[in-house]
């Protein structure tokens, strides 16, 4: 039994769920998800300033938690950076995704806790391939290599083990040691912040492996791309990789790099 064969098996529960969710109870989801969160942050400042320990249902939350722009919560952003436990949410944050501009910052910083990472972006990712295995079950695509870009990250503020940098490099980061026996290239390219060297790079490290699965920003993804065909002299994608069967995205629209 094929590595794909084997997690579509363990992953059909989930995709159940999913679809149960989806059909049949979205609304109790999201209601149960709101619960979560603030009895999760009741004990934090924010939590405490916003009567966190009053609500009860969607429109207790409307009534005590104002429509905030990130210039509104930007200092409480801000002394979270620095270390500061309990402010937006319990304990310290020690990543930070950067963000595109705002109207009187260059970039915003997106705190992301270990909750964060674990729940909404590796579960999402989890759930995408868990339905992508079930609407294609003759897939081999774990039977493969994943490429899998990312931006770059540095320290922030010189505090110990915290990051500050693009989400997809705080994934890679904390992703499952496991995954990188399936994934390519390896962390140090993919982490590097020089584009046009990671993008060589990345390209010379996967032209001989059997990708079998694509995974990045669209934009990024057809720059390493346009490389990995001047390398290989080939006219087409699937006489480099002949076992490539899907590209999972995300950051921005797919249509104009659809050709």
């Amino acid at each position: 039994m094929s590595l794909t064969s084997i997690v579509g098996t363990f992953m059909a529960p989930r995709q159940k769920k999913i679809e149960q969710h989806h059909v049949h109870e979205a609304e109790a989801v999201q209601n149960d998800v709101l619960t979560h969160l603030v009895n999760r942050a009741k004990a934090t400042e924010y939590g405490r300033h916003h009567m966190f320990n009053t609500i009860r249902s969607y429109d207790d939350f409307a009534k005590h938690v104002p429509v905030n722009t990130y210039e509104e919560l930007k200092g409480d952003i801000d002394r979270m950076r620095h270390g500061e436990a309990d402010v937006l949410w319990p304990g310290t944050v020690k990543w930070y995704a950067k963000s595109s501009g705002t109207t009187n910052d260059k970039s915003k910083f997106i705190p992301v806790s270990k909750e964060g990472l674990q729940r909404i972006h590796y579960q999402g990712g989890t759930d995408v391939v868990a339905l992508y295995l079930r609407n294609n079950p003759s897939s081999r695509m774990l039977d493969g290599k994943g490429l899998i870009l990312g931006g770059s990250h540095s320290p922030n503020y010189n505090l110990a083990n915290s990051l500050v940098g693009d989400l997809s490099a705080i994934l890679i980061e904390n992703i499952n040691p496991l995954v990188n026996f399936i994934r390519v290239p390896k962390k140090q390219t993919a982490l590097l912040s020089d584009f046009e060297v990671k993008r060589d790079r990345i390209a010379r490290e996967c032209l001989n492996k059997n990708v079998t699965n694509l995974s990045g920003v669209p934009s990024w993804m057809l720059s390493v791309l346009v490389r990995v065909m001047e390398l290989s002299g080939k006219q087409h994608l699937e006489e480099v990789w002949p076992n490539l069967e899907v590209f999972f995205h995300g950051g921005i629209a797919f249509t104009p790099y659809r050709s």
